[in-house]
């Protein structure tokens, strides 16, 4: 394993722990981290787990999760057990020009950012053991698919994830991504869209996340601001509890144009502003109202 900080790890965890997955074959690390799908490997036990999080996630999608998520769910196909990916394949990439491909687990920055700019998202090939079945540190294979996949058959939300891959190749390059992860966590993993009908998730950390998906959206306690992506590079979060602050959009098309600009000078003025805590207020937050 690279001794570089890969995004999954500045997102999930301390990036000083091995990861789990098997980095290697033939004793050589894999070139750019995608692996064959080792779909033999999965138990009954595996298959189980899956079915029961994933019957237990969509039990609760009504009323909490955005439109355009429930619309595209049903796209993953068979949920009574986990999916080989080149069956998703044959529908995503027709649909939107995306394939899924298998990872061993947390990868570095680059494949990371590589493989999202060309249109591939990595997947964690293994899944979670009973004992974490309402918690995981790392991603598993059922947050990768459940949590992020369906909404890549959404065609502009496909677009920005393969532009958010291209600008972080650009960030590591300059030295920003931690900055740019900021931005990762608080949209593609724990965003809200405000619908005609309420606010929704569309993160995939909240859409896996039974109890993260009724605080987000629900609860009075954590602020929700409308994302304003210098405040958003600006603010720490948390990784061991629900978020405290929660960035909302009004379509995945303004998620798509406020993070199209050149990032170079922003990251500049962010580094100049300073972190901001987890909870923290800031001048100009616009404050968005449950209900």
């Amino acid at each position: 394993m690279a001794t570089e900080p890969s995004v999954y790890a500045a997102t999930y965890g301390s990036s000083d722990r091995p990861p789990r997955g098997d980095y290697t074959r033939d004793g050589l690390v894999l070139s750019d981290y995608t692996c064959p799908q080792n779909y033999a490997a999965y138990t009954p036990q595996d298959h189980d787990t899956y079915r029961r999080l994933f019957e237990r996630q969509s039990a609760l999608l009504p009323g909490l999760a955005c439109d355009a998520f429930i619309e595209a769910l049903p796209s993953l196909g068979i949920h009574d057990r986990i999916p080989r990916f080149e069956e998703i394949n044959a529908r995503l990439t027709p649909a939107t020009g995306w394939e899924v491909v298998a990872v061993p687990g947390l990868i570095p920055e680059v494949p990371f950012f590589t493989l999202l700019a060309n249109r591939k998202f990595p997947v964690t090939d293994w899944i979670r053991t009973p004992a974490e079945y309402d918690y995981i540190v790392e991603p598993d294979v059922f947050h990768d698919l459940f949590g992020h996949v369906p909404l890549l058959f959404n065609p502009v939300f496909a677009e920005h994830m393969q532009a958010y891959g291209a600008g972080g190749l650009k960030a590591h390059r300059l030295g920003a991504c931690e900055l740019l992860s900021r931005l990762y966590w608080y949209t593609i993993e724990f965003g809200l869209v405000r619908q005609a009908d309420g606010l929704r998730a569309y993160g995939a950390g909240i859409l896996s996340s039974s109890g993260e998906l009724q605080h987000s959206v629900r609860s009075p306690d954590p602020q929700r601001i409308a994302l304003d992506v210098t405040r958003c590079m600006r603010t720490r979060y948390k990784i061991d509890s629900y978020q405290q602050t929660y960035f909302v959009i009004d379509s995945f098309q303004q998620l798509f144009d406020v993070t199209a600009p050149d990032f170079t000078p922003l990251y500049a003025q962010v580094q100049t502003l300073g972190e901001l805590a987890a909870d923290a207020p800031a001048p100009g937050d616009v404050r968005i109202a449950l209900g």
